[in-house]
């Protein structure tokens, strides 16, 4: 399989500027060869995330999923940052999506491969991961989707 630089070519993903921290945290912490990410939400539009609201009421599950998608492009920047670059990354660990739900919305799950099929697309098998999806009340900013991944780097 191409390198996950290569892949992201060929997907047409350009990996943005590392999101800063809203609040006091620190973007990543690494421990030996683990990284644990700080969950991350949609890109910043006119101040604001890029989707807002809850599944299954002011967004659609589809665009959940495209949410999913970009939290997991702003935190692949900053695994980036961590790694020493994205071809670094030995493997994808475990990754939890929580998602600002409507009561009796239960496509969690559906929401979450937005994530976890880019992840695979990217790094192959290295990219299938352990994971868990989470319906929620709210989120940080009104933001429909944060995702929160820890990986594996090369030491």
């Amino acid at each position: 399989m191409s390198k996950p630089s290569e892949r992201l070519k060929e997907l047409g993903i350009a990996l943005p500027p590392a999101p800063k921290p809203v609040a006091s945290y620190v973007p990543y912490v690494r421990h030996g060869n683990l990284v644990f990410l700080s969950g991350q939400i949609p890109p910043m539009q006119d101040g604001k995330p890029a989707y807002q609201g809850q599944a299954g009421f002011e967004q659609r599950l589809e665009d959940a999923r495209e949410a999913a998608k970009l939290c997991t492009i702003n935190a692949l920047s900053v695994a980036a940052d961590a790694a020493g670059g994205i071809d670094n990354i030995e493997r994808i660990v475990k990754v939890v999506v929580y998602v600002a739900s409507h009561e009796n919305f239960t496509g969690q799950h559906l929401v979450a491969n937005g994530c976890s099929d880019l992840l695979k697309d990217i790094f192959g098998e290295a990219g299938r991961h352990a994971r868990a999806a989470v319906g929620v009340a709210e989120l940080p900013l009104d933001s429909t989707v944060e995702v929160d991944i820890t990986l594996a780097v090369k030491t």
